[in-house]
């Protein structure tokens, strides 16, 4: 059974860079797909960006430019680096497998993290 772990979050200044783990526990990674979403207080939880078991990667509009995602299947590990960081992207971030990227439908992910908390502030 595939657990997914998230970690790298903290306290970062505006314009600080953070790069988020996501590390699969029980399975190896492989065979899914990998979408993390973000959640803001008192928002609904939206997709950010997600990369295919091909390594073919998508992103939303908001995470054009600033956001990476990669992964590492030896690692069982995908990566969500964020350069640039402003307040608005304060949010618990999350990691989820399912196979429908670039779908971020909740609802596609049958698998997800607990997630890992990002505070912008200065």
């Amino acid at each position: 059974q595939l657990q997914l772990v998230e970690s790298g979050g903290g306290l970062v200044q505006p314009g600080g860079s953070l790069r988020l783990s996501c590390a699969a526990f029980g399975a190896t990674l492989d065979d899914y797909d990998i979408g993390w979403f973000r959640q803001a207080p008192g928002k609904e939880r939206e997709g950010v960006s997600c990369i295919t078991k091909s390594f073919d990667t998508n992103y939303k509009d908001s995470a054009k430019g600033r956001f990476t995602i990669s992964r590492d299947n030896a690692k069982k590990t995908v990566y969500l680096q964020i350069t640039g960081l402003k307040p608005e992207d304060t949010a618990s971030y999350y990691c989820a497998a399912g196979d429908l990227c670039p779908d971020y439908e909740l609802t596609s992910y049958g698998i997800w993290g607990q997630g890992t908390q990002v505070t912008v502030s200065s």
